[in-house]
């Protein structure tokens, strides 16, 4: 059976053994040495006020926390964001798009941004604005829906308003509703002046009040019929009332949450750190030279097979080897 130097075969291959991790290691080397250094900055963001709580508010219950880091982190780089910031500090689309990582700190509703770009100058800035404008996206809209449903809830109080005064000035009786129930009252204070009047022997005053009680009569006559169509007026304006003042106290709510989602208050800025060379040094290096050194020894095994010579087959078998046969004594 042949047998394989490998030391031998090691100090013949000594240049690609030892040239091709060194190779690979000094280009690793340059690399990092030329590539740019990038900065980087954290922003931490801090607002309890605005999870949990009322069920009103945006959000809440057990994942309230989890669905705040997500959708703060969904606004940081949607694209109405990612354009404010690009305004407000001139930095590409693309470098904030891929610079920014955000993170939350444990199962809190406390999150972090951190922002790293190849401009020392721009990064906090970046990081601020980034904020700032994603809290303002997630909570001012809320301001927005509220305020809208406001100004409906308010339009539909005007017209229902309207309905009330067009009934009146149409049937020329103001609060017929109120009308009824004086002449209900009236009503009765009139029979019993008929009746006293009767009983003293005062034609006269009983024949008045029995005139006062038929004109009382035509009068209800008149407007009871029309009382239901204006009582379903005066219910449709108490229900656009009512409306309106569930909008208002939602737009308080928003408000309030905007307040509190104040970025000068929820949120800080760290100092910008840069990466160490030595330490991008310490983590490219030692792995690109072991991948060299791996493919330095494979290329070394590769060429070994391809320059081993073929013996020629000569067409014979080898005989099975026999085991000896024990001596006759």
């Amino acid at each position: 059976m042949e047998t394989v130097d490998y030391l031998g075969t090691a100090r013949k291959r000594l240049p690609i053994l030892i040239g091709l991790p060194v190779l690979a290691a000094l280009v690793a080397t340059v690399v990092v040495l030329l590539t740019p250094p990038k900065y980087a900055v954290t922003t931490y963001v801090a607002a309890p006020a605005l999870i949990g709580g009322v069920a009103a508010q945006q959000f809440s219950g057990q994942q309230g926390a989890n669905q705040f880091v997500a959708a703060f982190s969904a606004a940081a780089t949607s694209p109405k964001v990612i354009d404010q910031v690009a305004a407000d500090t001139g930095v590409g689309q693309d470098e904030l798009r891929d610079g920014v990582e955000v993170k939350q700190v444990g199962a809190s509703s406390q999150l972090t941004l951190t922002f790293t770009g190849s401009d020392r100058a721009t990064v906090a800035p970046v990081a601020t604005s980034m904020t700032g404008r994603a809290l303002t996206f997630l909570f001012a809209s809320q301001v927005d829906v509220a305020t809208q449903q406001v100004a409906a809830a308010e339009a539909d109080v005007t017209a229902a308003t309207k309905k009330i005064t067009d009934w009146e000035t149409a049937n020329k009786v103001t609060q017929p509703d109120k009308l009824f129930q004086a002449t209900l009252a009236e009503q009765s204070n009139l029979r019993r002046q008929e009746l006293e009047m009767s009983a003293v022997g005062n034609t006269k005053g009983a024949s008045a009040a029995k005139d006062a009680l038929e004109d009382n009569e035509k009068r209800l006559n008149d407007i009871g019929p029309k009382l239901p169509g204006y009582q379903a007026l005066i219910a449709q304006r108490d229900a656009s009332t009512n409306a309106l003042a569930n909008a208002q106290q939602g737009l308080q709510a928003a408000k309030a949450q905007v307040g509190a989602a104040d970025p000068k208050s929820v949120s800080s800025t760290g100092e910008v750190v840069s990466d160490s060379k030595l330490s991008a040094l310490a983590q490219t290096v030692p792995p690109v030279a072991g991948a060299g050194l791996l493919i330095a020894v494979l290329l070394i095994v590769l060429l070994e097979i391809v320059r081993r010579p073929t013996a020629p087959f000569d067409g014979s078998i080898p005989s099975p080897r026999r085991e000896k046969e024990p001596a006759s004594v």
